[in-house]
């Protein structure tokens, strides 16, 4: 009997027995080895050694070292008790052009990742693209150009075919909208480039390889195997209930969220998109067949949730901006409350909103967690622990929203937290820690963090305590 098993069960929000719990991270942020058995430069290779780019001059050339470390962060896994693992496959490691034959070494390393996982008990999600693009892709134009999506279908296929037989569950993208509008739009992710035309045609060739992906999985798996797509959906508060607040809540509504969600659940674009867009595209480059190809049904739905966004009519300052067609009529505001150390304020409530309306949108679409967690300035003290209380309270908070959206009807599966390992936090570089674990870089010990300890006793418990 274990010291939880002995404590009196004082479980006050207790998930389904079949509940997923998880944990999730992402090839760039935490491999490294990045010219290694074959891999090439992706965008992020490129975009985090551009001066100015990335904080610090950080890459992820290193990162967790994870390449070299499998076997002790599966270790770990074990240690939290998790039933999934959610990790995303570097493009570049397996196919280094985005065309032709996979590299066997690249191939060999993600199958012994899943290998070990499953010896372990743990279940393997894997996510093909969390946007480390080749790099010689996007000199050919990147996700702006179809190519990229046809390019992403075959690299899917590949997939499949080495892991279709031990991996049950694939999502084909994560955060498409951060990877087109952060990465096209305002240039602050990779590849860095600003034009509002390039990051609508990157949303729909997002929509279209997602869908091409889907098909081309759906050829090689076998029944019973789950597809999924992950997006960071926008909690998307009016300021207030005027005319025009709730106008500007619609307006990023529809670029934030709709864009995707309507050609993938309904084959179709938003036509309050078309028209807010008008003047940056006539969407020509949405060609007959696209939106079909796009809709494919899927299993499930992965959400990606840190904080709300509350909006109120006015303008964005000026510059590029990631919110084509919005920018001259839609202004920001902070919400309320506490922040994390990425300056996101902490409100489990957007998280339970969000849940309830894809409930109502997306009736009999089950829905996952895929991501959620917070970055905070936590360190090892001198006794070699790490207390990060903000966190836990956050984790809290949130998966008690989750049970309340449960109770509410909302059809929800899994938890993955965002992050298991402290890691390169994109343009943040090593500045920000997500981590359940804490990662000292400069001689890559491991150790858990207090938020690791009391997650695996809700993993043990199946719910919240208190």
């Amino acid at each position: 009997m274990t010291a939880l098993d002995a404590r009196p069960d004082t479980t006050t929000h207790r998930f389904p027995a079949d509940f997923r719990w998880g944990t999730a991270t992402a090839a760039y942020q935490i491999e490294g080895a990045a010219a290694e058995d074959g891999r090439t430069p992706s965008i992020w290779d490129t975009f985090s050694r551009t001066p100015g780019k990335v904080r610090n001059g950080d890459t992820g050339d290193i990162a967790a070292d994870h390449y070299h470390r499998v076997s002790e962060d599966i270790a770990l896994m074990r240690r939290l008790g998790v039933t999934d693992y959610r990790f995303s496959v570097a493009w570049p490691r397996v196919q280094p052009t985005g065309r032709g034959p996979a590299v066997q070494k690249g191939l060999d390393f993600y199958r012994r990742l899943v290998d070990e996982l499953l010896e372990a008990g743990i279940r393997p999600v894997a996510t093909l693209y969390h946007w480390d693009l080749p790099q010689e892709l996007e000199d050919a134009g990147g996700w702006p150009q179809r190519e990229t999506a046809q390019r992403f279908g075959e690299y899917a296929a590949i997939m499949a075919g080495a892991l279709g037989d031990r991996v049950a569950t694939w999502t084909t993208l994560n955060e498409p909208w951060c990877a087109a509008f952060l990465g096209y739009g305002n240039g602050v992710h990779a590849p860095g480039r600003t034009s509002a035309l390039a990051s609508l045609r990157a949303a729909h060739h997002f929509n279209l390889a997602h869908g091409l992906a889907t098909g081309a999985l759906r050829a090689a798996l076998s029944p019973g195997s789950e597809v999924s797509l992950t997006l960071n959906l926008h909690a998307v508060r009016p300021h207030t209930d005027t005319p025009a607040d709730l106008d500007a809540a619609r307006r990023i509504d529809a670029v934030g969220n709709r864009v995707f969600l309507d050609p993938v659940f309904n084959g179709s674009l938003p036509d309050d998109l078309v028209r807010d867009t008008a003047a940056v595209t006539d969407w020509s480059f949405v060609l007959d067949g696209d939106l079909e190809t796009a809709s494919a049904p899927i299993d499930s739905l992965g959400i990606n949730y840190y904080s709300p966004t509350v909006v109120a009519a006015g303008a964005s300052p000026a510059g590029p901006s990631p919110w084509a067609g919005a920018e001259e009529h839609v202004r920001f505001l902070p919400a309320p409350g506490p922040r994390t150390a990425m300056d996101w304020p902490v409100d489990a409530n957007g998280l339970h909103e969000l849940l309830l309306r894809l409930r109502d949108d997306l009736p009999g679409v089950p829905l996952v967690i895929t991501e959620n967690g917070a970055a905070y300035d936590d360190y090892a003290d001198p006794s070699g622990e790490v207390k990060d209380p903000e966190r836990v309270a956050y984790l809290h908070g949130h998966l008690a929203a989750v049970h309340r959206a449960i109770e509410d009807g909302a059809d929800v599966r899994g938890y993955f937290l965002w992050s298991l390992l402290d890691n390169f936090e994109w343009a943040y570089g090593y500045s920000k820690r997500f981590g359940i674990v804490h990662v000292d870089f400069a001689t890559q010990r491991r150790t858990f963090k207090d938020s690791a300890r009391w997650y695996a006793e809700v993993i043990a418990r199946g719910g919240l305590a208190g």
